[in-house]
């Protein structure tokens, strides 16, 4: 399919991999405290799905 990679090209994907965890890991972090605060809106995640799920089993029975 392709060529391997050189070592070199593997030493560099590994610290651009440790790099990227510790740029993202603080946000996530971050993220999930806020997300202990916030009230749980399930109501508001659900009834868009719902709707999407609702469509799509009305487009297969037209074209059924």
């Amino acid at each position: 399919m392709g060529e391997e990679l050189a070592t070199w090209e593997m030493i560099v994907v590994g610290v651009l991999a440790v790099g990227l965890l510790f740029f993202v890991l603080p946000g996530l972090k971050r993220l999930n405290e806020e997300a202990r605060k916030a009230e749980k809106d399930w109501p508001g995640f659900l009834l868009p799905i719902g709707a999407v799920v609702l469509l799509i089993v009305v487009l297969i029975l037209f074209v059924v």
